[in-house]
């Protein structure tokens, strides 16, 4: 064969050929014109795997130089901070570019979004890179630092309100601790009433007020609930407080939710009460439970403390007189502070909000200073509510007027406010403006942006559950959202399409209908019949819950199923390679040393020729002298059966490794 027909045929200069013809193996001269066939065909698969050796390398070498030029990028990127959730105009502020610039960006990227829509953390960051600036997460806000402001505007309330003539008001006393450690049982055996047992699954899924009289003095307790998805309503429960009262079981001790409730208590400055419940059970250790309070910087008026701490066995009403006394001494301690002016205009605070079928908009309050009467105008930050329509105290009995400390049901919203609102009563109705019937502020902002399309980044697309959200009451829906905004992992996450208050309707069902790894959710609502109707049709998949950590673990269930294995890659041993005994297609039989380590059967192998690696294969088979074994260790001489494309040569090193495939799952969410 010609010289010049062979590099026709191998689609390279014959000059070129010639001349790496010697470092390959094959010593023919630089200036022959003719081969023989046979020598023709060992140059061609020579050059074949000198070809897939160069490709490997460049392989390597450009995945190199991709993560160089990433990190140079990187490195001359702005550092701009950005919250988990922003909208598109603040986003564009931070930037400091004209909004029009960002959604050009956002639809180059497949997202149509308007400036009022939020994008979350992840979809900004690649946003923001390619607008040359680099994200980084803003670092978190305290859990109480989202009603700062509305907790701001009570104090200047409160501030006014000393130029009037103040007199007592009821103290209110709010009730936190671990889940199941008995807040609500205190509660019951306080009001000699039965509030649990009408509780889905034995916890508090709603912020309730009560009120008791004890010695002839009116106190208010708020419930707040103890599961970890409500401690925005908890903070919430402790900033409108007087006094708290810590319950931790004697036989549980205290737990990160106690810890939790610890630092709302003390960070909005509340006198605190400690109350070691279930004293009646068996494994009961107060002195644990002491022990443990003193290392959160809690000790005890018995230790030489200033805390007030009552054992008590809420389910017998054992220490409950005890406890009610010690919250009297309490605020008697703190009378000066614990006073209003019930001569001025009306102003509290939103515990609950939800759309009642029957009654429309409803809101528990707690007033705190002024009277709430029938006819009240209701203004939240500067817009116009509704009146008060009828009031109703924690009986269910209507009420005329409402004194402060007083937590009264007021019917009468045009619209539901949002948990944790600051309602006032105005001087003046007509300066109110008048607002627009569209929810809360919670319900009326979508969580992010609706995704149309995704470009192909090169990134690993990441895997998320689209769910469609139904809550009764606003409290309920906030804690869900916040719990869900908890949920970080690199591979998977979740998107709320659309949320909202109320039964689940044929509106949700249609869009959820066409998304995939959808799902509808209703936490203490209903579906509509035609819904059910459009959904069994539709195959999409309902689901209601009575109890949130029930709906919690559905949702981990579902994300265990989108969340890829992990490939655990462990180093066995290197081979080295001094025989080639069987050359086939796709197998060779190759002799050598084990150098370290150990070879196993069924392994996986590197083959590294020099420094360079250059293909990957499989062990089939180990075999000492004329015996197949299970694995060979360093330092013994054996043969392999190798299983793979690449061609073997005498010198080269096996790097021996094991790939296990890992099942990976979620963080269950408590």
């Amino acid at each position: 064969m010609n010289v010049t027909e062979l590099a026709r045929q191998l689609r390279v200069a014959p000059n070129e050929l010639l001349g790496k013809l010697p470092e390959l193996g094959f010593d023919i001269g630089h200036h022959a014109i003719k081969i023989d066939n046979n020598m023709a065909d060992k140059i061609t698969r020579k050059w074949s795997e000198y070809q897939r050796q160069l490709k490997m390398q460049a392989s390597f070498a450009a995945a190199a130089s991709q993560r160089a030029s990433a990190e140079a990028v990187a490195a001359q990127l702005k550092i701009v901070g950005l919250p988990e959730v922003i909208t598109v105009r603040d986003f564009a502020g931070r930037l400091n570019l004209p909004v029009t610039r960002v959604i050009q960006q956002l639809m180059r990227a497949g997202i149509l979004a308007a400036q009022n829509e939020r994008l979350d953390f992840e979809t900004a960051a690649i946003i923001a890179e390619e607008l040359g600036f680099k994200a980084q997460p803003e670092e978190k806000k305290s859990e109480l630092s989202g009603i700062e402001a509305s907790t701001d505007r009570v104090k200047e309330i409160l501030e006014a309100d000393k130029s009037g003539v103040r007199k007592p008001r009821p103290p209110v006393v709010v009730v936190m601790g671990h889940v199941d450690h008995g807040k609500t049982k205190t509660l019951d055996a306080i009001r000699k009433t039965n509030v649990m047992g009408g509780e889905a699954g034995g916890i508090t899924q709603h912020i309730g007020a009560y009120q008791i009289v004890k010695k002839d003095r009116l106190l208010t307790f708020i419930d707040t609930p103890g599961h970890e998805a409500f401690t925005v309503m908890r903070s919430r429960g402790a900033r409108v407080a007087d006094i708290a009262i810590l319950v931790v079981a004697a036989d549980d001790g205290v737990q990160p939710q106690t810890k939790e409730a610890l630092q709302i208590i003390q960070a909005a400055k509340l006198p605190l009460v400690v109350a070691i419940n279930k004293m009646d059970k068996p494994g009961a250790d107060p002195d644990r439970v002491l022990a443990q309070l003193s290392e959160c910087g809690v000790t005890s008026e018995a230790w030489g403390g200033q805390v007030p701490v009552v054992k008590i066995a809420a389910k017998i009403g054992q220490g409950i007189d005890e406890l009610l006394e010690n919250i009297l001494l309490m605020a008697d301690v703190n009378a000066d502070k614990i006073m209003a002016n019930p001569d001025r205009l009306a102003a509290g605070t939103v515990i609950e909000a939800h759309v009642d079928k029957g009654e429309g908009p409803v809101a528990t309050v707690l007033v705190q200073t002024g009277t709430l009467k029938r006819n009240d105008h209701l203004g939240i930050a500067g817009a116009a509510y509704g009146r008060v329509r009828a009031m109703r105290d924690w009986n269910g009995q209507e009420v005329a007027e409402a004194l402060p400390g007083t937590p009264v049901k007021i019917l009468g919203f045009k619209v539901a406010p949002a948990m944790g609102d600051i309602l006032e009563v105005p001087e003046n109705p007509k300066s109110l403006t008048i607002k627009k019937v569209k929810s809360s502020r919670l319900v009326a902002q979508q969580m992010t942006a609706t995704k149309t399309m995704v470009e192909d980044t090169g990134q690993k697309a990441k895997k998320v559950l689209n769910m469609v959200l139904r809550c009764d009451v606003l409290g309920s829906l906030e804690a869900i959202l916040g719990m869900l905004e908890k949920i970080q992992h690199e591979d998977v996450g979740v998107e709320v399409v659309q949320k909202g208050l109320g039964n689940i309707t044929e509106g949700d069902i249609l869009r959820a209908e066409g998304v995939e790894n959808r799902v509808i959710y209703g936490f203490n609502v209903a579906v509509t019949p035609k819904a059910a109707e459009i959904a069994r049709d539709k195959g999409v998949e309902i689901h209601i819950y009575k109890v949130i950590y029930d709906l919690f673990d559905d949702i981990v269930a579902r994300l265990n199923k989108l969340v890829p294995p992990e490939v655990i890659v462990t180093p066995l041993g290197n081979f080295e390679v001094v025989a080639i005994f069987r050359t086939e297609s796709d197998r060779m039989i190759v002799g050598g040393k084990v150098r370290d380590g150990k070879i196993l059967s069924a392994s996986k192998a590197r083959v590294w020729r020099g420094a360079d690696p250059v293909g990957i294969g499989v062990v089939e088979s180990v075999q000492i002298g004329k015996q197949t074994v299970k694995d060979a260790f360093e330092g013994q001489e054996c043969g392999l059966s190798f299983k793979g494309k690449t061609k073997i040569q005498i010198g080269d090193r096996l790097e021996i490794y094991k790939e296990e495939v890992k099942e990976r799952k979620m963080p269950t969410i408590r």
